[in-house]
């Protein structure tokens, strides 16, 4: 256990992590440019997606790939329903619905950071674990605004070809799947290729990722404490206490899912940290469109203050060395 911490605490990336969020707090004017940023998460994406299709190329496409994807599904769409009935008597149906498509959606950031750690480790991961990520990104943001309008008779009109669209065809989820495609029909021709961008310049990138995450995460942690609670909703302290708990119960649910399924060390790792992991970049531009009565001070600060960095600080090393323990 001790190692699995070392490993994880002394990487770079985590480091980086760190080093922005201590920025924030001590109020350095330390910025990453938003233009860049926006190209460190498009380079992120990219890189994951088209290696995760050339691992995708190199393998076999049995039954037990198509197992492992509907087994992703069906998690993504179980967690917003049983988040949605917890959160409904704290926060106000909006918010409840919001939280709900948050945590039942991932967060691709978190699963990068995962693989780095993977591959740091030597652990060996499955193609179509990108696949996966892909699709547990869609489903609860559309089951979120179906349990707003079920609870909530006086709602207007679903639009759901704008819905459907910023659900499944956003940005993060076009260029993953995109990738996913490209480095398939590629395969190791094209990574041989393009190798020294994708495979060598990764670890750096994601550190200047995670630095612009530590700062954008610690101001939302302060502005979290800062927000009073509105009438009927729940405060900041126990907003934090039901972030970690939701986390620690999608893990499980997910590990007991991996197990279950009989994955490999770190296809199942990968299953458990998408299953615990919850969206900052897709639930929140899709809320902002189809359910605008949502409080994002509630559901982003939870999700991207508190859920992401337990998850790298805390959570990585713990599921796997839970996953050790039970296999």
């Amino acid at each position: 256990m001790d190692s699995l911490f070392l490993t994880n605490l002394t990487s770079p990336p985590l480091l980086f992590f760190f080093l922005g969020a201590a920025a924030a707090y001590v109020r350095s004017d330390l910025e990453i440019p938003t233009q860049i940023a926006k190209f460190l998460s498009l380079y992120l994406l990219f890189a994951i997606g088209f290696k995760g299709g050339v691992a995708l190329a190199e393998s076999s496409l049995d039954g037990s790939v198509f197992r492992d994807l509907l087994a992703a599904l069906i998690l993504a769409s179980i967690v917003p329903l049983y988040v949605f009935r917890l959160m409904r008597r704290r926060v106000s149906v909006a918010d409840a619905a919001a939280i709900a498509a948050t945590y039942g959606s991932i967060s691709a950031v978190t699963f990068v950071t995962c693989v780095s750690y993977l591959d740091t480790a030597g652990i060996g991961w499955s193609g179509h674990l990108v696949a996966a990520m892909a699709l547990m990104e869609s489903p609860a943001i559309i089951i979120g605004i179906l349990l707003y309008r079920m609870a909530n008779s006086a709602g207007g009109p679903i639009r759901w070809r704008e819905l459907l669209h910023e659900a499944c065809l956003n940005g993060s989820v076009f260029l993953i799947v995109g990738s996913l495609i490209i480095g398939w029909v590629t395969g190791s021709r094209g990574m041989a290729q393009i190798s020294p961008f994708v495979a060598d310049l990764f670890v750096g990138i994601l550190c200047l990722f995670l630095l612009d995450m530590g700062i954008v995460a610690a101001r939302r942690l302060r502005d979290l404490h800062r927000s009073p609670a509105r009438d009927g909703q729940a405060r900041p302290g126990m907003l934090m206490a039901w972030a970690l708990g939701i986390t620690v119960v999608n893990a499980a649910l997910a590990m007991t899912t991996a197990l279950l399924l009989g994955l490999p060390e770190g296809d199942a790792l990968l299953l458990t940290i998408l299953g615990a992991s919850a969206s900052y970049i897709a639930v929140p531009a899709a809320m902002r469109l189809a359910l605008p009565e949502a409080n994002p001070g509630l559901y982003l600060p939870m999700s991207l203050a508190i859920t992401f960095p337990f998850n790298l600080l805390i959570g990585i090393p713990v599921y796997h060395q839970l996953m050790r323990w039970l296999g």
